[in-house]
Formats: structure tokens, sequence, C-alpha cells
């Protein structure tokens, strides 16, 4: 997805052209179904996917096909870096039926202990075949066995339905993400405004420092003669120091800067970018704890509501 990411600078520089830059974000969240049939069986695929810190996969395949549990592992582990996963496959499997037998075993047994009833109840009348044959156990089914080429054949179709799910599952994350990018690409603007007015701002500040730092050590030589002017000189020098701000909007400029080059990376960046605005809150946090002006802390406030929007929408990256 192309996305419009204008490109500033505080020290010295202008706005430049609208740059056009590819953005690869991937969203961590999405949902993909897929479904087939294969030698009279069918298969439903389902893949629900949602954020976490790592790569997280949970899969559930029906009894007789755990062996598809490693293979969907390693497919995933391929194609996404990120998220929480819930795999689930449902078969239905119609194998020809192989007719029915007598259990010589359970008949033998049964027949056994005929004498054995006949000496406890000598009036019960004698075991009949069909009443023998109805017993449970004596007759029972014979399922043809599959076999293992008919097998692999239906694994190996089974595995490229979850390839076409995977797929779709990528496909609707890779959506997600373009509108994330397009949304934080918004925000990092916003942001970056908000910079620039502080940047007016604390560019005024040196100045209207000084000259509250004159009036009050002004007041303090008049109220105690006897301090040494020039340690008030160096208290109030360390003072404006203290309230200098733009070594702070200067940190700000290169995160941001630092996060428009992550979006036009490749892999996983979410990690990445929660951690570029751990950095940007810090830095507006100091920014606010150090202003001394109410026009400037507003703008503070401001940046820190942006910034945390902007953190929420980084949750959902990959």
């Amino acid at each position: 997805m192309l996305v419009a990411v204008p490109r500033r600078r505080y020290k010295g520089r202008t706005d430049s052209d609208t740059q056009e830059v590819n953005v690869p974000i991937s969203s961590m969240t999405g949902f993909a179904r897929s479904q087939g049939s294969e030698n009279e069986g069918s298969w439903a695929w389902e893949i629900k996917s949602v954020n976490g810190r790592g790569l997280d996969i949970r899969c559930r395949v029906p009894p007789g096909l755990e062996s598809l549990d490693v293979a969907v592992r390693e497919r995933v582990a391929k194609r996404l870096r990120r998220g929480n996963l819930q795999i689930g496959l449902t078969v239905k499997r119609e194998r020809p039926q192989g007719g029915y037998r007598v259990n010589r075993d359970v008949l033998d047994h049964l027949l056994s202990l005929v004498p054995e009833v006949r000496q406890s109840l000598p009036d019960a009348a004698p075991p009949s075949v069909d009443g023998l044959l109805a017993l449970r156990g004596v007759i029972e089914q014979v399922e043809v066995e599959e076999d293992e080429e008919t097998s692999r054949a239906f694994e190996t179709a089974v595995l490229a339905g979850f390839d076409a799910a995977l797929s779709d599952l990528a496909a609707v994350r890779d959506a997600e993400g373009g509108r994330l990018a397009a949304v934080l690409t918004d925000q990092l603007a916003a942001i970056d405004g908000l910079c620039e007015k502080a940047a007016a701002l604390a560019a005024t500040q040196p100045d209207a420092i000084r000259e509250r730092m004159h009036e009050q050590v002004a007041a303090l030589l008049e109220a105690a003669p006897e301090l040494p002017e020039e340690r008030l000189v160096q208290e109030a020098a360390l003072l404006a120091a203290k309230a200098d701000v733009r070594e702070e909007l200067d940190r700000l400029s290169a995160h941001i800067e630092a996060a428009r080059d992550l979006m036009a990376q490749d892999g996983a960046i979410g990690r990445k970018l929660d951690f570029l605005c751990q950095e940007l809150n810090r830095e507006v946090n100091t920014l606010c704890s150090k202003s001394s002006d109410m026009a400037l802390t507003g703008i503070g406030l401001d940046l820190k509501a942006a910034v945390e929007q902007m953190r929420e929408q980084v949750q959902n990256i990959e």
C-alpha cells in the first residue's frame, strides 16, 4: 500500500514535498475459512487471529490426523511473526462398509455359560439362535481399512486446504494493516504538527525565562543584600537550563523519523513501534514537567493524548 508520508525536521529545515513510500504493515487480527473434499471425505479449516506478544498457535485436529499438527505449525511460522492463532479442523469421512461377522470368542464364552445358567434356572427355555445373535458383541461390523495411498492423498488435500486458509488470513491481515498504516501516518503527522507548535513556543522561552530570572534575582538582592550575586546568577542559569525543552523536542523529532522509517521496512515492526511510542510518551512527559508556560503545557497534553492514541493502534500491528 502507498501512503503519503510528510518528511519534517525542526533544526533549520522546512517541510519537503510529500513522499510516497511503501508501507508493508500487517495487522494481527483476522479470520479465514476453507473447505473441500477428497476420497469420500470432506473437511473445513477455520483460523482466528488476535493480538499477541509473540506467535502463539493453538491447533485442534480430529483423532487420527494428529500428524497434521506439526505441518500446520511449520506453515504458520513461515508466514506470520506475531499473533494468537486458534486453528480448528473438522472432518467427515464416509468409509465403505465391509459387512458383518460373528465374534466367535464372545459367542463361545456365552455358550460355555449355558450349563451353569440351566443349573440355576432348570425351567428356563434353552437359548435360541436369534437370541444369542441379538446379544451385544456377538455380531460386529467389519470396517474396510483405508489403504496408505488413499490416506496420504486425503491428508495432502487437507493440508492444501489449510494453505489456502492461511493465505486468506494473511491477505486479511495485510488489508487491515494497510488501513492501520493510513491511520498511523495521520497520527504521526498530527504529532509532528504539535511538535512544531511546541518548538515555536520553545524558541521564545529563553528570553522570557531570562527576563523573569532578572526580576527574581533583583527581588532577592533587595530582600537579602548579603547574598552573593554570583551565586544567584548561577542558580538562575541552572533553572533556565532545566526549563529548556528544546532537547526533548529534538528527541521527539528523531523518534518521529524513526517511526516513519520503520513503517517503510519489511517484517514484524509492531514491537519496535510500541517501543518508540513509549519513548515518545517519555519525552512528552518530560516536556510537560519542564514547561513553565501554560500554552506549552497545553500543547504537551495534546501531544500526550495523540501519542496514546497512536500506541493503541500500534498494539494491533504484527
